[in-house]
């Protein structure tokens, strides 16, 4: 405790009102953090005034001018004053705070900023006349006559320089810039028949337009997707998915990405609330476990997705910036979006992200000498199509599509009769020398029109005992065979849980595991679970364990492999999972034993059912980790390759 403190703990503090300068900048710390949550109240109110057009215009990131224009319905001289006042809104009378439907409702926007910066607005009503009024550090001079046209000009100069210390806050001018144009987009996505311009006039000038979305027509939908195209980039709208549904009052619209269109964060996720931008946990946490199933927990679900509900049934005044909301029924909201989002991956089938096939011809092209060498962090683009790691010599272009290779060594059943064979010697093989054996078979079955016309085409080649090469009526498709049957027995396995529990088969010998105590343990408190998956163990003593049954569908498996692969799950799942997702998450890595393994040699009619069955399947179009299993290249694309365009 320092020294004044001791003293002055004798002394009695007198209770007196703040003047209203000093509550006008103690709401604005809460309402006005940065440049970007000016713009942020000030579009909102643009919005809600009824404009078709909205105009931004900034200097120094926001720091020395932000200038807000819309066409709206402006506001008359009368109403100037009030709108500086504390409380004063047209948005909500007071008599139900729960009956909100706009963006603005607390009055506070326009006095905070007027307290800490000099605010000017100029407005005009239809038919009426042009007015403005000016506040500096919390003083407001008189209404005077300004020319303008329609709707409302307000312009913010020099922003905290009535409260000098926030200024050593803000960050550089590029990072502000940047938190503007973040809001602008999100706003720009939720009014897609709203046109909006965003302008750096640093320096002075006309500047430069670093933002502009155009207002759309059409209906919604329509609206939205091509919105949505102009501002997250062509490559979320072709690989988007179409969300409408409708639970217990709470209406989600939308689109979602396909899982292979993933991010290495959660950048590309904007989730909004009666049309309000949210950032609420709830919500992240259940577009989270709608792609439970399809990513892995380092790659992050790209989704733009509005719910619509009863103004009654969400609280959107928990706080001043109002980016958080609570709902009266939260498990509704949570369900709505994972069973939406998850019937709407399942309807997409095989489908895989364009962007796999994009990367792939990149991949192709050879780098020109002396060209700067790109890395990963470098490069921009949604999904795992977005980079080529090099792995092995003579795989580059193959390995691009697929990001790393599936886990291999283990005995497995493929289509048809199981298979227990020794894994062919090739690249997967410690110790490969490229002398060793042909990596490339070549099969020659007879051409079916039938199959040629098909989505995934007639199956030709089976290259580097692991990649299928198959020929379309208009091209080519490299399917990853180990990545595709694994995404097909967790499917199968997954249908035959939710009926009756998986088949297991029983050993004629149980396999005895050796284990640390608490490893066992842990397998060990999940007997019950495990068994619903098929899998029946039981103690045998110390650290070991029991295996007595396994999966049927795996076929021969090696139970070792497969209960270390299932502890390296539960403890990177922790507790903070559902049961279910603990068990589906098993069942993951359960499926990844019962593929066909890298190595393997595939006949002409195990390949080809193969193909049919991911055509078949929902969700084939990425293996269990998020990672394509297929590339499809149309003719014009390999004809391009060789110049022949």
């Amino acid at each position: 405790m320092t020294e004044p403190a001791a003293q002055n703990r004798d002394s009695r503090a007198v209770i007196r009102q703040l003047d209203d300068a000093a509550i006008n900048r103690i709401a604005a710390g809460e309402v006005v953090e940065r440049p970007a949550s000016a713009v942020k109240e000030l579009v909102e109110n643009a919005i809600d005034a009824g404009a078709t057009r909205i105009e931004i215009a900034i200097a120094d990131g926001g720091k020395s001018l932000i200038r807000v224009t819309d066409d709206g319905w402006g506001m008359t001289a009368d109403e100037l004053p009030l709108a500086l006042s504390r409380h004063a809104t047209s948005k909500i009378d007071g008599s139900d705070l729960l009956d909100i439907h706009t963006f603005g409702f607390r009055g506070e926007a326009l006095p905070s900023l007027g307290a800490v910066g000099r605010l000017t607005i100029t407005s005009r009503i239809k038919g009426g006349e042009g007015a403005s009024i000016s506040v500096n550090g919390g003083k407001t001079e008189p209404v005077r006559p300004a020319a303008i046209t329609r709707g409302t000009v307000i312009e913010l100069r020099d922003l905290f320089f009535a409260t000098p210390a926030r200024l050593k806050f803000l960050r550089t001018d590029r990072a502000e810039n940047q938190a503007i144009g973040d809001v602008v987009k999100r706003l720009a996505m939720a009014e897609p028949f709203i046109g909006f311009t965003l302008r750096d006039v640093s320096g002075g000038g006309e500047g430069r337009v670093t933002f502009r979305a155009d207002a759309q027509s059409g209906d919604m939908f329509d609206a939205l997707h091509a919105r949505l195209g102009t501002v997250l980039g062509r490559e979320f709208a072709d690989n988007a998915l179409k969300i409408d549904a409708e639970r217990e009052g709470h209406h989600l619209t939308g689109y979602a990405a396909l899982p292979t269109y993933s991010r290495g964060s959660a950048v590309a996720q904007y989730l909004f609330v009666n049309g309000r931008p949210v950032r609420d946990k709830l919500l992240i946490g259940a577009l989270r476990g709608a792609y439970f199933d399809f990513l892995s927990r380092d790659r992050h679900p790209a989704a733009c997705l509005f719910i619509d509900v009863d103004p009654h049934r969400v609280d959107v005044n928990v706080h001043p910036a109002k980016s958080e909301v609570r709902f009266r029924d939260p498990g509704v909201a949570r369900g709505l979006i994972v069973s939406a989002l998850r019937h709407a991956l399942a309807g997409a089938g095989h489908r895989a992200s364009t962007t796999v096939a994009d990367a792939t011809l990149g991949a192709m092209r050879p780098e020109q000498p002396g060209a700067p060498r790109a890395y990963q962090m470098d490069r921009s683009g949604g999904g795992y199509g977005s980079y080529a790691p090099p792995h092995r010599p003579g795989q580059q272009a193959l390995d691009a599509a697929f990001q790393g290779q599936a886990p291999d060594g283990f005995a497995g059943q493929g289509f048809g009769q199981p298979s227990y064979e020794q894994p062919a010697q090739g690249f997967d093989t410690p110790g490969f020398s490229e002398a060793a054996a042909p990596s490339v078979r070549v099969e020659e079955p007879p051409i079916d029109p039938a199959l040629s016309e098909r989505p995934l085409g007639a199956a030709r080649a089976h290259l580097h005992e692991n990649y299928i090469l198959a020929q379309t009526r208009d091209g080519i498709v490299l399917v990853d065979a180990h990545a595709a049957h694994e995404r097909l027995v967790y499917e199968k396995l997954k249908a035959q849980m939710a009926e009756n529990g998986v088949a297991s088969q029983a050993l004629l010998i149980p396999e005895i595991v050796e284990m640390s105590e608490g490893d066992a343990a842990a397998l060990l408190s999940l007997t019950d679970d495990l068994a619903r998956l098929g899998l029946v163990i039981e103690p045998f003593g110390g650290g070991a364990v029991a295996v007595r049954e396994t999966p049927a569908i795996l076929g021969r498996i090696e139970a070792r492999p497969m209960l270390l692969d299932i502890l390296d799950e539960l403890a990177d799942l922790g507790d903070s999972q559902t049961v279910q997702a603990r068990i589906e998450a098993v069942l993951s890595r359960v499926a990844c034993h019962g593929s066909v393994r890298t190595g393997r040699r595939l006949q002409a009619d195990e390949m080809n059912a193969l193909l049919r069955e991911m055509e078949a399947t929902p969700h084939s179009g990425q293996c269990n980790h998020g990672r394509p299993t297929y590339v499809e290249l149309k003719l014009s694309d390999i004809e391009r390759l060789f110049g022949r365009t």
